[in-house]
């Protein structure tokens, strides 16, 4: 038996492409608990939305997952419901609270947070932060 894909994340993973980020990303939602939220942390094309979309397949959620940067969020059902907010566009937690979302999260879903800094206080102490990176064409994920 290898080590946990949540063990390989905590000491940091490059991936070669996004196939293969998506691909980690699915294998990784067997390991997620139910109702997590994740808040994933990088610069414009790190790879947090190409890391979405796997989380997505992991769900079995149909259809294109791209990032919400006007809507602010989308909802994805699968075996679990997955919502996506991209918080670029947003200055506080209290315009994340405008959002709602309590409503429409009913167990057991997953919340993915794109530039999660821009939302402090929103997101629960037992948020796991995921940072990605990229360099020399290559794309970095650790989890912290």
């Amino acid at each position: 038996m290898g080590m946990s894909i949540s063990a390989r994340l905590r000491a940091g993973v490059t991936t070669g492409s996004a196939e293969e980020a998506r691909a980690l990303a699915a294998a990784w939602t067997a390991e997620v608990p139910p109702d997590a939220t994740l808040a994933l942390h990088g610069d414009l094309g790190a790879g947090k939305t190409t890391w979405v979309q796997g989380l997505a397949a992991g769900f079995g959620v149909a259809g294109p997952v791209t990032s919400p940067t006007f809507t602010i969020y989308a909802l994805h059902r699968g075996s679990r419901l997955l919502a996506h907010i991209d918080a670029y566009r947003l200055s506080s937690a209290a315009e994340a609270d405008e959002l709602l979302l309590e409503e429409f999260l009913v167990s057991p879903w997953c919340l993915a947070v794109e530039w999660p800094e821009n939302v402090p206080g929103w997101l629960p102490d037992h948020a796991w932060h995921l940072e990605f990176g990229i360099g020399a064409g290559r794309h970095t994920v650790r989890l912290r």
